[in-house]
């Protein structure tokens, strides 16, 4: 399976084993959801829709192998053990495409809570061409791989080190995204930052979990945009996030913002609970300090756009580590 062939049969996922009238997806995508009840389906439909936008059209996927002229045109040989998130929907499927891209062998470790439709893609890949089926080994253990990419929390991140710290590796930890907003946004902005923030219950790394605002910031019209998301507390573990999290911001006395489903309140920390915003204050016309080793983007003033980073380009990589680059030069 030459490079040429890989890119035709992720593209064939795309447009074949991708599309909303395949039954075989649709079966996967209500197992998902039973075995993981954050996965609504409308997530599920958003991070699917995105993989088959900006990951698998055709011009994509070779616009983006040409800027990495050492890549292997043959199998490697070389076996990538990753170790997958499951914090969203297909999130660990960026890594698997780029490793198979890259003609090495993977070797993956699914998130327990990512289970069906990750194993939904692999089936899909053997399907196209049952090659992968040497390409794609599930380990419950990682062993005797020649690099590593390992996705988990900051005290996860400690045991990857300690267990592939001596091979080539990635080794993600916990991210977040911020907004700063001006002053001057508009109703649709708003409405797509409310998509920034909630898409996934606000549970990826490009998830905004905290905003900063110039002092005297009038949050009414973003109150207004983020009740599309009340629907959320018909979730009862969403829901039972939110009363708790009402709850301590209540007995500690503390100022808080509500949309009657979400929680704003000023906190200094980029990482919210789930259900929960926090936001902070700058003076106008200064620029707001952000501590960029726990920020996964930066939306609004001097960043990518609203609306925008739920919808990353196949060469936006996690933690801004370029992983085809990495995944090409492992010897």
């Amino acid at each position: 399976m030459n490079l040429q062939a890989r890119i035709k049969h992720f593209f064939t996922l795309g447009a074949s084993f991708l599309n909303p009238e395949n039954e075989a997806l649709q079966i996967a995508k209500e197992k998902a959801y039973q075995q993981n009840s954050w996965f609504l389906p409308v997530f599920i439909d958003h991070a699917i829709t995105q993989i088959k936008q900006s990951f698998l059209s055709l011009d994509s996927l070779k616009d983006w192998v040409k800027h990495y002229p050492s890549l292997s045109d043959a199998p490697t040989g070389k076996k990538v053990g990753i170790v997958m998130a499951g914090n969203i929907p297909l999130v660990g499927f960026h890594d698997l495409l780029s490793t198979l891209i890259a003609g090495h062998t993977a070797t993956i470790k699914l998130s327990s809570k990512d289970t069906i439709l990750m194993q939904y893609i692999v089936d899909a890949l053997i399907e196209i061409d049952p090659a992968f089926e040497k390409l794609i080994i599930q380990q419950e253990q990682l062993k005797n791989c020649d690099a590593y990419i390992a996705t988990g929390s900051n005290n996860t991140s400690r045991y990857f080190e300690q267990y592939f710290g001596k091979y080539p590796h990635i080794i993600r930890k916990n991210k977040t995204s911020i907004a700063i907003l001006e002053g001057n946004e508009t109703e649709e902005q708003f409405q797509l930052l409310a998509d920034d923030m909630m898409l996934y219950f606000g549970m990826g790394c490009r998830n905004v979990t905290q905003l900063w605002a110039p002092t005297g910031y009038d949050f009414i019209p973003l109150l207004a945009a983020l009740k599309k998301y009340n629907y959320l507390g018909d979730e009862h573990k969403y829901k039972h996030n939110y009363d708790y999290q009402l709850a301590l911001l209540m007995m500690n006395r503390q100022f808080y913002m509500d949309t009657g489903g979400i929680l704003l309140s000023e906190n200094p920390s980029p990482f919210a609970a789930i259900s929960q915003i926090h936001y902070q204050f700058y003076t106008p016309g200064s620029v707001p300090v952000i501590d960029n080793t726990e920020v996964q983007c930066i939306v609004g003033k001097n960043g990518v756009p609203f609306g925008s980073p739920q919808q990353p380009k196949l060469t936006e990589y996690a933690d801004g580590v370029d992983t085809l680059d990495f995944l090409s030069k492992i010897d």
